[in-house]
């Protein structure tokens, strides 16, 4: 039996979610599919206009079998920490295969690519580029000789560097992705999350595009644009925050009085080195506090925590805990962790941010089945 491994973030879960589980199905009918879920601050700095225990209910609504929590250290940080938390967490609930979206959909390309990766001189590179300014993907891209620029490919390499770095007996597999990330206009059956984002913002009808639209959730930005300015005028310290690097702190401090709303301090900090993504990834760990030198001191997944399961999932996990290296987990009672402590300030944050209370499930510590 095939044992899947899938990455996601649903950001919303939407049909081009659905297509691609039932894709995976139809290509391995027996297989059992493996979710990692990452939960309400995201990979690129966004915030998750679905909560994890409604992104949980629709992923095993549609034939994933089992759902496993990415912790927001690693899921709020960039692709290569996101996709080696990510890749970890799989490898230890045996996962052989890893079917993920893919714009080129050239596995033997990306294959190379990451290969690439792993040479000596690639850090170096990379390294000397971002000191001339440029963002991290172009430096990536300089540095390995290639053009590889959508989101879902950059996930690729990081997915297939990871895979390959720690000899994992894991075999990475493209879906073509039937959609353009940048497309905000499209109404096809399938459009990306970014449309579908897009067409919430100009109250736009997105029913036809996800499963169900009562687990959508306003994201209250005046909110969070006054507390991230209440952290920035009142900590003395922003530089001890991940992500808050060459002197930034100084450009917050001296801007953020005049800025009325987070688009407009978004523009007064911009640089070409800073992208957009960046500065999103950076306000987050302000706002929650994540430290440089906890993140340092956390370099791989302390627990696995089971979000979900259905009674297939239920039968696979009670056959391989005992023998996993990381502790799979119900609860986060009695565990003791940085990771379980920041993805509590996590929660109380988003639980702040939005129209639906979330603290319920993640202080009740049962999976949904």
């Amino acid at each position: 039996m095939d044992i899947i491994g899938i990455i996601a973030e649903y950001n919303p879960f939407h049909n081009g979610h659905i297509y691609h589980i039932n894709k995976i199905k139809k290509m391995y009918p027996n297989s059992i599919i493996i979710l990692v879920l990452n939960g309400y601050f995201l990979e690129r700095g966004e915030i998750s206009i679905e909560s994890i225990e409604s992104k949980t209910k629709l992923a095993l609504k549609n034939n994933v079998d089992i759902v496993l929590e990415l912790p927001f250290i690693f899921g709020s940080n960039s692709a290569d920490i996101f996709s080696e938390a990510s890749i970890e967490i799989l490898n230890e609930l045996r996962v052989n295969k890893i079917i993920f979206g893919s714009e080129c959909n050239d596995i033997n390309k990306l294959k190379y690519y990451a290969n690439k990766q792993l040479n000596d001189d690639y850090n170096l590179i990379v390294k000397k580029e971002l000191n001339k300014g440029v963002n991290y993907p172009t430096a990536l891209n300089i540095a390995i000789g290639s053009n590889i620029n959508t989101p879902n490919d950059l996930l690729g390499l990081s997915y297939i560097k990871t895979i390959l770095k720690n000899k994992y007996n894991i075999e990475p597999i493209t879906i073509k992705r039937t959609n353009d990330y940048h497309d905000n206009k499209s109404n096809n059956n399938i459009i990306s999350a970014s449309n579908i984002r897009e067409k919430i913002k100009n109250n736009i009808d997105i029913s036809k595009f996800v499963s169900d639209t009562k687990y959508i959730n306003r994201i209250n930005y005046d909110l969070y644009f006054n507390l991230l300015k209440y952290k920035i005028l009142n900590d003395d310290n922003l530089s001890q925050y991940l992500t808050v690097d060459e002197g930034i702190e100084n450009r917050l401090k001296k801007v953020i009085n005049n800025c009325d709303n987070l688009e407009e301090l978004i523009k007064s900090v911009k640089t070409k080195r800073y992208t957009y993504n960046r500065i999103n990834r950076m306000f987050i760990h302000i706002l929650i506090g994540l430290k440089k030198e906890d993140k340092n001191n956390i370099n791989h997944n302390e627990y696995i925590r089971l979000l979900g399961f259905n009674s297939i999932g239920k039968k696979y996990i009670n056959n391989i805990k005992k023998n996993t290296n990381i502790p799979i987990v119900s609860s986060l009672k009695n565990i003791n962790s940085i990771i379980k402590d920041y993805n509590i300030k996590a929660y109380n944050i988003y639980n702040m941010l939005v129209d639906e209370d979330i603290l319920n499930f993640e202080l009740s510590n049962k999976p949904v089945q």
